[in-house]
């Protein structure tokens, strides 16, 4: 295979820092989609910028790339998204998991949201279904349904290279939570068991690293790795097993430290809320809604 294949496309990681998160660039041939990007957030200050999504305008711009579609694996609870900021910023179309209307619905009534927000998906350009293809140049971007950590999740498959989202990461860390509304620890263990029937070879490429001590962020594994090595799910795991030990693993673990506000901007696609009459933008904090104790 040609390293200049379209089966074989070059992707370029973004890792931002304050969330743990990889957004990416894929590309062949003047063509490209971006997967997962991210709007920065200053929780202290309630401050949004664009600082990260414009090194990745940048990185585009430079290379004069076409970006055909914004693609979200899920919608985030760990940041916030700014796919509404680069759909706009490129002339690129925006996608996501159809079941975002279910994640749209539940976080309408939790956000207290009204009729001003409606939970269709028509905040984005096209909701994405299992075995769908979307053009991006001579590249092709296939749609694997992946729920688990939650109900929209999705897989894309360019070439040789998967973006997996949130259901697996690396292999001395396991793979992800699936205590959030929608998420089902069977659910993802039979999604990770679909990823893990590609080609030993396939490039994977993870939404999140959170390396121990002495290692660097890793933005890439191989199937092959994940099979023998994830700490989780390697050398065979049952799924019973897998699903006692995430319950019993999720049943600890700390609520996400942006997942208030990254829910109510990613349901409306990176969007913020629409301004009151002063020009002032306002995110909610239900109290007692989100956690153990809900």
């Amino acid at each position: 295979m040609s390293p200049h294949d379209a089966q074989h496309p070059s992707v370029e990681a973004f890792f931002h820092a304050d969330t743990g998160t990889f957004s990416y660039v894929v590309h062949h041939a003047g063509s490209a989609v971006v997967i997962d990007p991210v709007l920065d957030y200053d929780a202290a200050a309630a401050r949004t910028g664009t600082t990260s999504a414009d090194q990745v305008a940048a990185f585009v711009r430079d290379r004069q790339l076409n970006v055909a579609w914004i693609l979200e694996t899920h919608a985030h609870a760990d940041h916030l998204s700014a796919g509404n900021y680069l759909r706009d910023l490129l002339g690129a179309q925006l996608a996501i998991g159809r079941k975002i209307v279910g994640v749209q619905s539940y976080f309408k009534a939790v956000f207290d949201l009204g009729d001003e927000f409606t939970p269709d998906g028509n905040q984005f350009d096209r909701l994405l279904d299992e075995n769908d293809a979307l053009p991006a140049g001579d590249m092709i971007v296939h749609v694997m349904a992946t729920p688990g950590h939650t109900e929209d999740g999705l897989t894309y498959l360019i070439g040789d290279t998967a973006f997996i989202g949130d259901t697996l990461f690396a292999p001395d860390i396991g793979t992800a939570r699936c205590d959030f509304p929608g998420g089902d620890a069977t659910l993802l263990y039979r999604s990770i068991q679909k990823i893990l029937s590609l080609p030993p070879d396939t490039r994977i490429f993870l939404c999140h690293d959170y390396p121990p001590a002495g290692r660097t962020q890793a933005a890439e594994s191989r199937i092959a790795a994940q099979r023998e090595n994830n700490v989780h799910v390697g050398k065979d795991t049952a799924e019973t097993d897998f699903v006692a030990m995430r319950r019993t693993r999720d049943a600890g673990l700390a609520v996400p430290r942006l997942i208030l506000p990254a829910l109510q901007v990613n349901i409306r696609g990176g969007r913020l809320p629409e301004p009151d009459e002063h020009g002032a933008v306002f995110l909610k904090l239900p109290l007692n809604r989100i956690g153990r104790n809900a």
